[in-house]
């Protein structure tokens, strides 16, 4: 699987199975990131799950994710791990946990699980769904949480 990197990406801390963990020094940041598994649905944008870290903002495990269509103005974004659901919140193309509570409920969940789906209401009122696999996923998380610790 090919990962979603963005341009900005400094240092490759390493690829695990379908996701990657990268560190910006400029900034200072790191996160894990992966691309959703491919599908058939209409995209507005490149879909990308990622979780980050800014030492300097004292911020850690933030879940962020880039659907792939533009959203409704009352999405519904569900996430869905091993029979676990959290509501997540977002606008435009974007998703994220609405605390830091649920940010660390998720990335728990997120380390033992196999997959992970998102699914929202697009802007012409229909509910899509984006799929993650996870493998490599507690990897890519601990090697980004790693990375900057050492900034």
């Amino acid at each position: 699987m090919i990962l979603a990197a963005p341009a900005s990406a400094r240092d490759s801390l390493g690829v695990f199975s379908s996701w990657g963990a990268f560190r910006d020094p400029q900034v200072p940041r790191c996160y894990a990131i992966a691309k959703p598994r491919p599908g058939e649905i209409r995209r507005d944008y490149q879909p990308y799950a990622s979780v980050g870290t800014w030492p300097r903002r004292n911020i850690r495990g933030q879940v962020h994710f880039r659907l792939s269509r533009k959203l409704a103005t009352e999405p519904r974004i569900q996430l869905a791990i091993s029979g676990k659901r959290f509501t997540l919140t977002g606008g435009g193309g974007d998703a994220w946990a609405p605390d830091r509570a649920t940010d660390a409920a998720v990335v728990a969940a997120m380390r033992s699980a196999g997959s992970m789906s998102v699914s929202a209401t697009d802007s012409r009122g229909r509910r899509f769904s984006n799929i993650y696999d996870l493998a490599g996923a507690a990897t890519a998380l601990d090697a980004a949480t790693v990375g900057c610790a050492r900034r």
